[in-house]
């Protein structure tokens, strides 16, 4: 029932297509799947239900929209991020801080997505397996490949040894945002720094260790 994509319609239809997703995101983030009503969600798109039926024979086939153009769009905002961050070491102690600080700083503009993710935790029980494992390949694994991919080049130029990129990747991830988020009370600036000298001393270079770079 999916009607394409947003590119390709015309552009009427296009914006009401987005009022829709965007509307049905806000809704799902604030009352997670379970909760989440058509006749909510419709309120807040501003279109009818049957339009919402229309389109997406039902609130699974809306849901999976949803969450699969909200971790797209997400994607390719963390990972203009990373490119941006990572793409070019000069200090590896400093530009990965700098990496975990922006990665962790909370965005308003992706603020409702994260929200739904919490939700979708909280509520997987009651989710299309499918529809998981969907929006992990649209949002999360293409955000790990892309910073994986990073951390493999500067293994190569031999700043860091690396064995398993997305290992590492992920670790580099938790040890950063991720901590942050588990100590909300610290100081972020303090736990991604601690985080950073963990990850280094995990993957730097033996020969830089033993020179003090």
């Amino acid at each position: 029932m999916y009607f394409g994509t947003l590119q390709s319609m015309p552009t009427a239809r296009a914006d009401k297509q987005r009022d829709l997703l965007d509307g049905a995101l806000r809704v799902f983030a604030r009352d997670g799947y379970s909760r989440a009503s058509i006749d909510a969600i419709a309120e807040a798109a501003g279109v009818s239900t049957r339009t919402i039926y229309n389109h997406y024979g039902d609130k699974a086939g809306l849901f999976k929209a949803v969450i699969l153009d909200s971790a797209a769009r997400v994607a390719d905002h963390e990972i203009a991020l990373a490119d941006r961050l990572l793409a070019h070491i000069v200090d590896l102690q400093t530009d990965l801080a700098a990496f975990g600080l922006a990665w962790s700083a909370p965005d308003p503009a992706t603020a409702d997505h994260f929200a739904l993710i919490r939700q979708i935790h909280a509520d997987s029980a009651h989710i299309d397996g499918e529809t998981l494992a969907a929006w992990q390949a649209a949002g999360p694994v293409r955000v790990r490949n892309a910073i994986a991919a990073h951390l493999r080049a500067h293994s190569t130029a031999g700043l860091l040894h690396i064995n398993d990129e997305n290992i590492a990747a992920l670790q580099l991830i938790q040890l950063t945002a991720g901590s942050v988020t588990a100590a909300p009370d610290t100081r972020s600036e303090r736990i991604v720094r601690a985080g950073v000298n963990t990850f280094l001393a995990a993957y730097r270079p033996q020969k830089a260790h033993s020179s003090g770079r």
